[in-house]
């Protein structure tokens, strides 16, 4: 009996090695999207992280690992040319024969235009919402990038990376399959979830670091007052910050956040003697987050969270 046991146990894992042997290498460029594309390949092996969370991706340089598990990659997966500029590049000199998917390229990925000046209207959330297919109207650089902090667009984005590597993978595609329900379950459990939380909130007035949160404003109906900085992170001018110091004390606005991946003290100089109560840390990358499965999840709940502290 022993034996048969020990036996099944060596084709048990005999079947895993096989799955991995045969899987593709996989390397995603940010924690977000590395997390859904961890949880679909669950079982099979893990991807690569190319850009740990704690870094800024508009500006990055790969370290000697990263830029192995690159060249190494059979798929990559990575947001788009909005958020990461200097990766396209790098991937067409080390990962020419890669398959690369690009999320914001997708047709069913909901997209946004970057929104202009250093304040926001109060009742831009009650606009009507983009459709899938509007970053088609738009320049590509001119879509805000930061669409992973819809959780719609994760579910989307989900099942593309299902179809991309059953295809490339077909022995593991029930796998896949199984996993992108399972994940796409979650996600409607977070929805759910997270506008119970900020339902509750009502309309707290926030500034926050750069314009990277619109897409988490308009899916749970909240909206920021405004950002220090561009969508890039770019440096804000005088004027913006001029303006922005404005806003606070003409809108009443008593809670700034910071980013991780960033300089605080930028915000800190920025709002010294305005009477600014809560200075926090809002985070679109989830840099105190472990990496994985889970990181995702966590990601959008701590975003929720953060916003509690404005009440």
């Amino acid at each position: 009996m022993r034996k048969k046991v020990i036996a099944c146990g060596l084709i048990g894992l005999g079947l895993t090695f096989k799955s991995m042997a045969d899987s593709p290498a996989v390397a995603v460029d940010i924690a977000p999207l590395h997390s859904l594309v961890s949880q679909v390949m669950d079982g099979i092996r893990s991807p690569d992280l190319l850009i740990p969370a704690e870094a800024s991706p508009h500006q990055y340089t790969l370290r000697p690992s990263q830029a192995r598990a690159l060249s190494e990659a059979r798929i990559v997966f990575w947001v788009g040319e909005g958020l990461t500029p200097w990766l396209k590049k790098v991937m067409d000199n080390i990962a020419g024969s890669a398959q690369k998917v690009e999320m914001l390229a997708l047709t069913t990925t909901t997209t946004y235009p970057y929104r202009e000046g250093a304040t926001f209207e109060r009742h831009e959330h009650h606009d009507e919402e983009a459709h899938p297919d509007d970053h088609n109207d738009h320049d590509h650089h001119g879509i805000d990038p930061h669409a992973w902090l819809d959780p719609e667009n994760a579910k989307t984005w989900t099942i593309e990376i299902k179809n991309v590597l059953a295809e490339y993978d077909p022995q593991n595609a029930g796998i896949y399959e199984k996993n992108a329900r399972k994940t796409i379950a979650q996600l409607d459990q977070l929805i759910e979830s997270t506008h119970r939380t900020v339902d509750h909130l009502g309309e707290p007035k926030f500034i926050v670091f750069h314009d990277a949160y619109q897409y988490f404003e308009k899916r749970f109906n909240i909206t920021a007052t405004g950002s220090i900085s561009l969508g890039d992170a770019e440096d804000p001018s005088p004027a913006r910050i001029t303006e922005i110091q404005n806003t606070v004390k003409t809108l009443g606005v008593n809670c700034i956040f910071t980013e991780p991946q960033y300089n605080p003290g930028l915000v800190h100089n920025v709002f010294e003697g305005t009477g600014i109560t809560t200075i926090g840390v809002m985070d679109p990358l989830g840099a105190h987050i472990q990496p994985g499965n889970q990181h995702y999840s966590k990601l959008i709940q701590a975003m929720s969270e953060s916003l509690s502290q404005c009440r």
